[in-house]
C-alpha cells in the first residue's frame, strides 16, 4: 500500500500539472491569422519556438474589411515580456502609415533589445495597436518562446 504522504505528492503533481498546461494554452495563443468582418489585425510568425539569437520574422496583417492607420511606420509593433516590460520596438519614422484590407508589412527582430543588449530565454509577447476609421483602437498579440 502506498503511503499517505506519496499519495498527496501524486495529487498536487497532477493538479499543478493540469492547471500549468490550462495556463500555456492561454498564454501560447496559436491562432495567429484570423478574418472577421470590420476592423482586424493579426501578427503572424513562422513558427512559435525559436533558438536564441534566430532572427524572427513577424508580420502584421490588416485581417478586417477597413483600412487601419498607425501613428508611425512601426505600425504599432511591441515586443515585451510577460511581465509587460518593453524590449522591442523598431525604429520608425513618425509619419502615419495605413494597412489597407488583406495588406501585410513585415518586420525582422534579431532578438536584440533596444538597449542593445541580446535577449534571454523565455516567453515574449508581440503585439501591434491600430485604429480603425472612426478611431477605435484594433490590438493584437502573439507570444513567443526563446531556448537555448
Amino acid at each position: 500500500m502506498l503511503s499517505k504522504s506519496l499519495v498527496i505528492f501524486i495529487g498536487i503533481g497532477v493538479i499543478a500539472g493540469l492547471t500549468f498546461g490550462i495556463y500555456l494554452i492561454d498564454v501560447k495563443n496559436t491562432s495567429q491569422l484570423v478574418y472577421v468582418d470590420g476592423s482586424g489585425i493579426s501578427i503572424v510568425t513562422e513558427k512559435f519556438d525559436f533558438k536564441k539569437g534566430e532572427e524572427i520574422k513577424i508580420k502584421i496583417i490588416n485581417t478586417g474589411t477597413v483600412p487601419l492607420t498607425f501613428s508611425d511606420t512601426s505600425y504599432g509593433l511591441r515586443i515585451t515580456g510577460l511581465s509587460g516590460i518593453l524590449m522591442y520596438t523598431p525604429i520608425s519614422a513618425q509619419v502615419e502609415s495605413e494597412l489597407k484590407p488583406n495588406d501585410e508589412v513585415e518586420f525582422v527582430w534579431d532578438q536584440i533589445k533596444n538597449d542593445g543588449d541580446n535577449t534571454l530565454e523565455g516567453l515574449y509577447k508581440i503585439s501591434a495597436k491600430g485604429f480603425d476609421p472612426v478611431g477605435d483602437k484594433v490590438e493584437r498579440s502573439t507570444t513567443i518562446t526563446i531556448w537555448k
